[in-house]
């Protein structure tokens, strides 16, 4: 597994460098479209953007443009300085400029920082480098739309995205991964493959798995039931609505409330949709009285819920409004808590190996400044967690004050072929819910007590895990997760009747297999199996219908020697089985 090393030096020279370029780039925009109204502009992770009012939109053609006045202004190596003006010049200096008014308005200070490079000033705090000359490697990559404020019923501006590194081969190396990232974009591969659709008919954010997806889905969950079945989990199902109360005793709609759908009413009683499944879980333990002898009790859903998000932010599969979660919910001792979590944690290393995920980043988030419980507790809690970390000898960073405010937390970021790290399992512990809904058991000693319960997940949602494999494997699935394992491929109509008697064979053993029955010349139907990224070909003409073997052709276009099928099937059902990456 990897870890985040301590660059801290280089990280804050660099996040300057990268804000300077967005005060450089807005320069340049104010030079080529005098009339423009700027928002913000910050530093990003890898670059910086800035959000711009403009006469007209933009487009990728006006990046170059853009790019050469940034040259411009870096070659003439201008000094940026810093200078501090009361609220009131500032309104002046910025008479024209709507939106710094409206910051300017918001700071408590009578003073305010500015800072300027060349003709360029701009309402900031800092700090910025000496001079533009120090911002040596940096590349405009995208413009997008981004409402003022990110509200929806605020104007839309024009946002520009840069990207900057300390080094022309850094950045070099950088957009090389962008441009594989491209390759490998789950929006563009869920098409290509004909895995899954968005329409906008049925509305944003909301999947509809086609059958070669909806296989991949299937194989994940078949797997993820029974590793969890196997591990001491009870399988449970609870409804997708339930009455709005019983959210307001949980306390969800008043913390998350612009995430939740409006209620609907139902002979004179409200409900929603709900957001999450902990709530269904806590009902059904609940149902009676629980003995310290029954604990721990693991309930696991893949339950679907709805959570709203605006338009602007929905991506693909990995950001949606409907998704179904990997979920679980251990109700335990407070003594039994550590072997939970050990629990927890060796299997999500187990699924996250067994998917291809070797690197990852752990984190321990802490108590935050607003928590639910005692601080004694939480200090315990989070004690038990890094105890849990140790026994496994997983390495960890403290995440501080992160930690939501029912409890505290391990995060776990997987890493991708592309070097991009994404929220994979989570480990919470909560001490609100069990509070709210007076969760409790009656221990040896006869009396109530509050259970520790545990919120986990080890994937994730299906859907931004299926997106994570996507992009993760550029969508050359293992052969266990392929849709399409093997596709026979008859060089002539003559050679059919064999094919089909291959495809019988090797579907008896639970092999997916299909055959090319087209009317096409033999090329064209193997380069469609290896744009489908279908594993094995298996290509039959006179010799092997003569012969009864198959001549195997796999999807990297290696050709295999001829062989029996005797032989292509314990080499495949091996390769499922064994869930192998190798195809040979």
């Amino acid at each position: 597994m990897i870890l985040n090393q301590d660059h801290t030096t280089d990280d804050k020279k660099l996040e300057i460098t990268r804000h300077s370029g967005a005060h450089v780039m807005a320069e340049a925009v104010q030079s080529i479209f005098p009339d423009a109204k700027f928002g913000i502009g910050p530093a990003i992770e890898n670059g910086f953007y800035y959000d711009f009012g403009l006469p007209h939109p933009l487009t990728p053609d006006d990046l170059p443009l853009i790019e050469t006045k940034m040259n411009e202004i870096i070659a003439a190596n201008v000094p940026f300085a810093s200078q501090e003006v009361t609220k009131e010049e500032a309104r002046r200096l910025f008479a024209s400029q709507p939106y710094k008014l409206e910051l300017i308005d918001e700071i408590p200070d009578e003073k305010v920082s500015l800072y300027q490079q060349g003709s360029f000033v701009d309402l900031c705090r800092g700090p910025h480098v000496r001079s533009t000359g120090e911002i040596k490697a940096f590349k405009l990559v995208s413009i997008a739309g981004a409402y003022w404020r990110g509200d929806e019923h605020r104007l839309m501006l024009q946002r520009i995205y840069g990207v900057a590194f300390e080094t022309k081969k850094a950045l070099a190396e950088y957009l090389k991964r962008l441009e594989e990232a491209a390759k490998r974009d789950h929006r563009k591969l869920g098409k290509e493959l004909d895995l899954f659709s968005i329409h906008d008919e049925a509305g944003p954010g909301l999947v509809h798995w086609h059958p070669k997806g909806a296989i991949i889905r299937r194989l994940i969950e078949d797997f993820w039931r029974d590793e969890h079945i196997k591990r001491g989990y009870d399988i449970v199902y609870t409804p997708h609505i339930a009455k709005l109360d019983l959210w307001k005793t949980s306390g969800h709609w008043e913390f998350y409330h612009d995430y939740l759908y409006s209620p609907m009413e139902v002979e004179g009683q409200e409900y929603i949709i709900k957001p999450m499944n902990c709530l269904g879980h806590i009902l059904i333990y609940k149902t009676k009285v629980r003995s310290y002898r029954e604990l721990p009790l693991r309930y696991a859903e893949l339950g679907t819920v709805y959570r709203y998000e605006r338009s602007g932010v929905l991506h693909g599969l990995s950001r949606v409004r409907g998704f179904t979660q990997d979920d679980a919910h251990i109700f335990c001792r407070f003594d039994q808590l550590e072997d939970e979590v050990v629990g927890v944690l060796d299997l999500a290393r187990f699924m996250m190996n067994t998917f291809g995920f070797t690197n990852y980043q752990v984190l321990l988030a802490t108590r935050p400044e607003k928590y639910a419980g005692s601080a004694e507790v939480w200090e315990e809690a989070t004690e038990i967690l890094g105890r849990a970390l140790a026994r496994l000898n997983i390495n960890y960073n403290i995440d501080p004050g992160e930690g939501v405010f029912y409890g505290p937390k391990i995060d776990i970021k997987l890493e991708n072929a592309l070097g991009r790290a994404w929220q994979g399992p989570t480990i919470q512990v909560d001490f609100n819910l069990p509070q709210r809904f007076d969760v409790t058991y009656i221990g040896e000693d006869g009396k109530e007590h509050l259970v520790a319960m545990v919120h986990r997940t080890v994937l994730g949602s299906m859907e931004r895990f299926v997106a994570s494999l996507i992009e993760h494997y550029g969508g050359v699935f293992p052969v266990w997760l392929a849709p399409l394992q093997v596709m026979v491929i008859p060089v002539a109509d003559r050679h059919l009747d064999y094919a089909y008697k291959l495809e019988s064979q090797l579907r008896s053993k639970g092999v997916r297999v299909g055959v090319d029955a087209r009317s096409e010349r033999l090329n064209l139907k193997i380069r469609q199996a290896q744009l489908d990224k279908v594993p094995y070909m298996l290509v039959v003409g006179d010799k092997e219908v003569a012969n009864s073997t198959i001549s195997v052709r796999l999807r990297s276009e290696e050709q295999l020697p001829s062989q029996s099928l005797d032989d292509f099937k314990e080499t495949v059902t091996m390769a499922i089985a064994d869930k192998i990456t190798d195809l040979k």
